[in-house]
């Protein structure tokens, strides 16, 4: 294939130029995989769990309750049921009992007969907890994908993040982990590769769904299991993909991302994850379309409830409290299950590290944090662990729990860790990789652009910039808070535009600009429309139209 000059020049910005890391980028049955056995702790996981089904000892998978979570322990039971394990599965309450392995559920799950406890997305950090696990007679493996702490829990731990593992691929999402573990699990009982493929679809939700960076071995299993979505047996995923109108064989990552996952989130963020993976295991079709049903209901009230929760939020913000390069928000009560989606808008509407505590039951506060570029929230955070009841996450997201009168002790480890970063922090403004030349703003481009999928974290669709006179400014929305103008490039064609996010500064720096000249900075995308297809421009941003506006020329 003949790539576009602008492809080409994208690719070689995001370090892709070697010709076999081209081939491997666009190949449709990527290679880029690795064995199992590399994984620090894997052989000796694999050991553990062989001997508690060869003695007949009950085994639970005790999972998170998000999507990477609900996605791992599915893929989990099936293959361990598969190799003749009684197993169970456990997911706790976000509300409850929160994130992780908690001592009341070990107590629960002993109190069932099981003998091993296997947890998936969670447990790296649970030292306490796995000691009583120990005391109450439970055996545990941990993986998990998380930052782990100085401290490990004294058991056979599976996790790429481990500073002595030598795993190439540093950034699975809990569900790359445990299809790892299967993968090894699958060799080391003789189980046909049909096992794994069969589970593929939950490896692509799970891994598109966590926002791990979609590069190296995630790149590949995100492709394989986008296929597999799309062709899926699952009578669950069939019936959620058709509950929300998704069209079979159609479906990309920004399907899996902003439809697929937020329905299985929505159950454990309005009420019990254990729904969304029933729905995931369910060999029944009139079953699965009664769950789906049941979901679908989840989503409609966690957006309403989001909507409240991030109003309170903006209510509270200051231009004081922006300057100190981040928003740290106390409300008395909000749902615990939203906030962290109200906390990552919060972050991207100001484009600022965002941090919202609330009050518990108990009189402590339990909060959430998101990050934008640049910023390793994890890393700042662990310097003042000791002010922390709880605390885990990674860069870019961690939760804690904290006594009130920590809370000033909270705000200035921020403060200094912001200071410390100095003006060296990406806020997350619009940048364009390249500015495309107008013979590029062509459907050819387009074309080549899909073949780039998936997109997500790490392989982002290209932001790019066209050089444009801006014309024909129009509101859109039932409150005006859209944007749609037309771009005029320089060859005479008028491109259509629109501007879902950041409207008013859009408009405000073209009104400023002479005579509407710009740098639209955005993602170029194909759209049809009764039959026939065009370009759109989807704008993030607008600059001064001036050679050095963006990151890069296309020459």
């Amino acid at each position: 294939m003949e790539l576009n000059r602008s492809i080409r020049n994208i690719l070689a910005l995001r370090g892709i130029s070697a010709a076999e890391d081209v081939a491997e980028y666009f190949c449709e049955k990527p290679q880029r995989t690795y064995d199992p056995l590399l994984m620090k702790g894997m052989e000796e996981g694999v050991e553990q769990i062989l001997a508690a089904i060869s003695t007949g000892e009950k085994i639970c998978v005790y999972g998170d309750y998000d999507a990477d979570g609900v996605t791992s322990v599915a893929l989990l039971t099936d293959v361990l049921r598969e190799m003749g394990a009684e197993v169970i599965y456990y997911i706790p309450s976000r509300f409850d009992e929160g994130y992780g392995l908690n001592s009341a559920a070990l107590d629960k799950i002993k109190a069932t007969g099981c003998g091993l406890v296997v947890t998936v997305d969670c447990g790296c950090t649970s030292v306490a907890e796995v000691e009583h696990a120990q005391e109450i007679g439970l055996d545990i493996l941990i993986t998990d994908h998380h930052e782990l702490k100085a401290e490990i829990p004294d058991c056979v731990v599976i996790d790429p993040k481990q500073p002595d593992c030598p795993y190439p691929c540093k950034v699975l999402a809990g569900v790359g982990v445990a299809f790892k573990l299967a993968q090894a699990l699958v060799y080391a009982a003789g189980l046909p590769k049909q096992v794994l493929t069969r589970n593929l679809d939950l490896v692509g939700i799970g891994t598109i769904g966590d926002i791990v960076p979609l590069i190296d071995e995630n790149r590949t299993l995100a492709k394989y299991g986008l296929r597999a979505i799309n062709v899926t047996n699952r009578p669950g995923l069939k019936a959620l993909i058709r509950g929300i109108g998704l069209v079979p064989g159609e479906i990309n990552s920004q399907n899996v991302s902003f439809a697929i996952v937020p329905h299985i989130n929505a159950a454990g963020r309005m009420g019990d994850a254990a729904l969304a993976a029933r729905l995931m295991k369910t060999t029944e079709s009139v079953k699965a379309a009664e769950l789906t049903e049941k979901l679908k209901h989840c989503n409609p009230d966690r957006k309403m409830v989001q909507k409240s929760i991030y109003e309170a939020c903006v209510s509270q913000v200051t231009d004081e409290m922006k300057a100190g390069g981040f928003l740290l928000i106390r409300l008395q009560e909000a749902h615990e299950g939203v906030i962290g989606i109200a906390c990552g808008k919060l972050k991207e509407t100001y484009r600022l590290p965002s941090f919202i505590v609330t009050r518990t039951e108990d009189g402590k506060w339990k909060g959430t944090g998101r990050s934008v570029d640049g910023v390793d929230i994890f890393a700042i955070l662990s310097r003042a662990e000791q002010i922390f009841l709880r605390f885990g996450g990674h860069a870019a997201a961690c939760g804690f729990t904290i006594e009130e009168e920590n809370l000033p002790l909270l705000e200035t480890a921020l403060r200094v860790g912001m200071r410390e970063l100095g003006t060296a922090v990406d806020r997350g403004w619009a940048q364009a990789e390249l500015v495309l030349p107008d013979e590029d703003v062509s459907l050819e481009f387009c074309d080549q652009q899909k073949l780039m999928e998936p997109f997500g974290k790490g392989n982002e669709m290209p932001s790019v910039g066209i050089r444009v006179q801006a014309c024909d400014l129009l509101r859109m929305g039932s409150e005006k808070q859209y944007l749609r103008f037309g771009s005029r490039l320089q060859d005479g064609r008028v491109l259509k535009t629109v501007a879902f996010r950041n409207a008013d500064e859009i408009e405000a720096e073209i009104t400023r600009a002479s005579g509407g000249e710009v740098l639209v900075i955005g993602n170029l995308e194909e759209q049809e429309w009764k039959g026939t297809t065009y370009l759109q421009m989807n704008a993030k941003a607008v600059r001064p139209n001036m050679p050095d506006s963006a990151k890069a020329e296309n020459r």
